[in-house]
């Protein structure tokens, strides 16, 4: 079930804009995962299983981050696991 109303619109937007915003991809795939962790929290957006699954496999790159110098691999895939939630992310 699709959410709609101001408070998923505003969801959305701001994270897109996060996800489109200067900086270090991975810090910005963090701050992302939280606004939808918060708009699920908080019931502007519906969780699907396959923005979970993403979610999940963006945690793992992130994880791994961590114990790398920034950039790279983790880089890469938050950036591709992220254009992926973004192109789901209006039926949740």
């Amino acid at each position: 079930m699709t959410s709609n109303g101001p408070q998923a619109d505003q969801a959305r937007t701001e994270f897109r804009q996060l996800i489109a915003a200067k900086g270090h991809a991975t810090e910005n795939a963090r701050l992302a995962a939280a606004r939808l962790e918060e708009a699920f929290i908080s019931g502007a957006l519906q969780r699907t299983p396959f923005i979970d699954q993403a979610l999940g496999d963006l945690r793992v790159a992130l994880e791994r981050d961590q114990h790398q110098k920034l950039g790279g691999k983790s880089a890469e895939a938050s950036r591709f696991i992220l254009r992926a939630i973004d192109r789901t992310l209006d039926e949740a």
